[in-house]
């Protein structure tokens, strides 16, 4: 399967989605145009360029739309074309530059040895 993105506008529906698994196209419009002001043809412009991306299914009757992709593999598709645009791919070099210009917590720095230590299992 070819990677999948997807931009600001179409995560926002997918949130919705992700969210809520089911709803109709009319009430994630109504949702959209009270957070974000646009006007049902956008939304439902954006709708179908989902449909047609294969990340929404749309189920009659009714115009139900749910995903047919996780947050989780779109966020990994996104964090890697981050990772590739800005950082050659290295996720140790994003982690470099990154946590040079941090100011951690303890919190925060327990949690980063924890997820470390399970990496060297």
């Amino acid at each position: 399967m070819n990677e999948i993105r997807l931009h600001e506008g179409e995560l926002n529906i997918m949130e919705l989605l992700w969210s809520n698994k089911v709803l109709a196209a009319k009430d994630i419009s109504k949702i959209i145009k009270e957070y974000i002001g646009w006007e049902k043809n956008t939304t439902y412009t954006v709708i179908k360029r989902l449909i047609d991306k294969g990340v929404v299914k749309r189920e009659d009757p009714g115009f139900l739309c749910r995903a047919t992709i996780s947050k989780r593999t779109v966020q990994n598709t996104e964090t890697q074309a981050l990772l590739n645009k800005f950082y050659n791919g290295s996720l140790c070099n994003f982690f470099t530059d990154y946590l040079k210009n941090q100011k951690l917590g303890a919190g925060e720095l327990l949690e980063l040895e924890r997820i470390i230590s399970e990496q060297k299992l």
